[in-house]
């Protein structure tokens, strides 16, 4: 009775697995289009310079997608869940969110100065986050880093 039990669940583990994947890859793909589309516009109407920050913000969000796709695809694999991902994932998002405060911060020195203000201790805060992140990644994937750089070597 146990072990049915136990299948019943990995089972249904897996269909949402499945399903979280291929709604994960349909969004990714759709953000993919749309960010090549506007890349295209962009340089048409010869304004990627002014949209530049806008376009990387939203590249990283698709990057941010892919990582959790790979999350999702390492846990149906391996029925385990991996914190590793989830460190990159942050990664990812916090370099966003540092990438678009910095482009906004001479807009808002001339509006506002306490938004200014705030704005230089989230990027401070981000920071420390960012240091965090990474010492975390490095003690969870010693081995990791070492395989990757002989991989490059390797090629």
């Amino acid at each position: 009775m146990q072990r049915w039990i136990a299948a019943s669940f990995s089972l249904i583990e897996d269909i949402v697995y499945v399903g979280l994947g291929l709604l994960l890859a349909g969004v990714a793909m759709a953000l993919l289009v749309t960010e090549i589309t506007y890349f295209i516009q962009y340089i048409y109407a010869g304004v990627l310079s002014e949209n530049i920050v806008m376009l990387l913000d939203r590249v990283l969000l698709i990057i941010i997608f892919v990582e959790v796709l790979y999350t999702v695809q390492v846990s149906f694999r391996q029925h385990v869940l991996q914190p590793g991902p989830f460190l990159v994932v942050g990664l990812i998002a916090v370099t966003r969110r540092i990438l678009v405060l910095t482009a906004e911060l001479p807009k808002m020195a001339k509006e506002n100065e306490t938004l200014l203000h705030n704005a230089i201790i989230e990027l401070a805060m981000l920071t420390v986050l960012i240091l965090a992140l990474v010492t975390s990644l490095r003690f969870i994937r010693p081995s990791d880093v070492k395989s990757a750089a002989e991989e490059t070597v390797g090629k």
